[in-house]
C-alpha cells in the first residue's frame, strides 16, 4: 500500500482497528450527517462488518501515521442485493475527527478506485449528504459525477436532509 508523508495505508483487520473504527462510526452517527443512523454501533456490530467484508472480499482500508494510530478508513460493498448489480459497488470514508482536513479522504478513496479496478468492479457509488461540501469536492476532484438527487430522504437533527449520487465508471 503507498505511503504519503508519513501517512501510510493498509489493510485494517476488527483485531487491530476495530475499537478506532468503532470510535470513527459513533462519532459520525451522533454528530454529523454522514450516516443517517440516531443510535451508536455496539462492538458486536463492528466485528460483523468486518466479517462481511472479509467473507465478500471487500477492502476496509486505513490510513495510519507514524505513531500507528488510525486516522481514517474507507470500504466499500454490494450497491443493492441483486444478480444484475453485482459489478456496482457503493463505497464509504470516515476520517477520525482528530485528523479531518489532511487529505486523508483523497488518499483513501484513490485507493479504493485502485482496489475496485483490480476487482474488475464497473461502477462506482457514493451515497453523500447533499451539505457535506467536501466530499463532494473530493469526489468531483476524482472524477465522480452528481447523477442523482433524492430531496428529503432523512431526517437527522430536526431536520430534513437530501441525499446525492456520485457515480463514477471504472473500466472506460
Amino acid at each position: 500500500m503507498p505511503q504519503h508523508n508519513k501517512i501510510q495505508l493498509i489493510n485494517c483487520r476488527y483485531e487491530d482497528h476495530g475499537d478506532t473504527v468503532f470510535e470513527i462510526f459513533n462519532d459520525a452517527i451522533l454528530n454529523t450527517t454522514a450516516l443517517y443512523e440516531y443510535e451508536p454501533r455496539s462492538k458486536a456490530t463492528i466485528e460483523r462488518w468486518f466479517s462481511d467484508k472479509a467473507d465478500n472480499n471487500f477492502p476496509v482500508i486505513g490510513a495510519i501515521n507514524e505513531t500507528g494510530s488510525l486516522m481514517g478508513f474507507a470500504s466499500y460493498g454490494r450497491f443493492r442485493p441483486f444478480p444484475a448489480f453485482n459489478t456496482t459497488i457503493e463505497h464509504s470514508i470516515y476520517i477520525h475527527q482528530d485528523f479531518r482536513g489532511l487529505g486523508i479522504g483523497k488518499l483513501l478513496l484513490t485507493s479504493l478506485i485502485e482496489r475496485a479496478i483490480e476487482q474488475d468492479y464497473h461502477c462506482m457509488i457514493g451515497a453523500i449528504d447533499a451539505d457535506n461540501t467536501h466530499s463532494i469536492k473530493l469526489h468531483q476532484q476524482l472524477g465522480f459525477e452528481q447523477t442523482g438527487r433524492l430531496p428529503e430522504v432523512g431526517f437527522k437533527f430536526e431536520r430534513w436532509l437530501d441525499l446525492v449520487l456520485y457515480q463514477k465508471i471504472l473500466n472506460h
